[in-house]
């Protein structure tokens, strides 16, 4: 049976390669999708793949009133993207959340609603296989060392801090335990907010310079020895491309939230 999906954020940088690569399946479907900036024109024509047939409309809201879909995709921007989200699972549609921005108490409404809907929701901070391992890694690493720092490294341009895969980074070892801290934060000398922010058991920094697409690091550290692991962005949304469409057709396998796309591999 082909996937029916409505794409938020079509016409953006990696909504426009997830588009792409759409158009050249048989088992999904794009029926809609949403852009503020191109609405009432086709897909097709702003993306130059004549194989993109379906219609832009300016809100999620008007795209799913006017085509029901299976998986509502949200790939736009933070202030709209919970809004967007909890307006999918209204209409029937399970979501894949690929917005960055997003907070832990907005995680908290989504999920209840995805579970008063009966639909599942999956949000991956970050699409890419590399980033995946990364978050594995990193939770094997906590069990067996106690301290370690988050690095988020993005382009000047980009707003939300930290990055998508930074929070859900952070959110995954609290759930392992955590970070100790040799002088607590409470005791610093000296301006505090050098020393990053608190995030769920972690301390976090972010950084914003040109130069940089999206970059995150953790560095573990024990006496005499330290662990780095990293992952890096190219300027490209093709890495993206594979784990967004992995997304689409597992997001129906569940009900609920899960975060991460290694929760819907099998990994172990």
């Amino acid at each position: 049976m082909t996937i029916r999906v409505c794409l938020a954020g079509a016409t953006g940088w990696a909504g426009s390669a997830v588009a792409r690569a759409i158009a050249q399946l048989d088992d999904v479907e794009l029926i809609s999708a949403v852009s503020r900036t191109h609405a009432g024109k086709t897909l097709g024509d702003v993306l130059a793949e004549p194989r993109l047939t379906c219609s832009i409309y300016a809100t999620a809201q008007e795209a799913l009133a006017a085509h029901p879909c299976d998986v509502f995709f949200e790939f736009t921007k933070p202030d709209v993207a919970k809004l967007n989200v909890l307006t999918a699972l209204q209409h029937g549609a399970h979501v894949v959340i690929g917005t960055s921005g997003l907070t832990d108490a907005d995680y908290e409404e989504i999920a209840t609603a995805a579970e008063q809907y009966q639909r599942g929701v999956l949000a991956v901070g970050n699409f890419a296989l590399t980033v995946v391992l990364l978050q594995k890694f990193s939770e094997i690493a906590a069990r067996f060392i106690p301290q370690w720092e988050i690095i988020d490294y993005a382009s000047d341009g980009k707003k939300d801090s930290p990055s998508g895969t930074v929070r859900e980074l952070a959110n995954r070892l609290s759930k392992v335990r955590p970070s100790e801290l040799t002088v607590p934060l409470e005791q610093t000398q000296g301006v505090k907010e050098t020393r990053g922010a608190r995030m769920t058991g972690s301390q976090v920094h972010s950084i914003r310079l040109p130069g940089y697409t999206i970059s995150a690091e953790i560095i573990f550290g024990m006496p005499d020895q330290k662990l780095t692991i990293r992952h890096d962005s190219g300027s490209s949304a093709q890495p993206y491309v594979d784990g967004s469409l992995l997304a689409i057709r597992k997001v129906n396998t569940f009900v609920g939230l899960r975060r991460g796309l290694d929760s819907v591999l099998d990994l172990a």
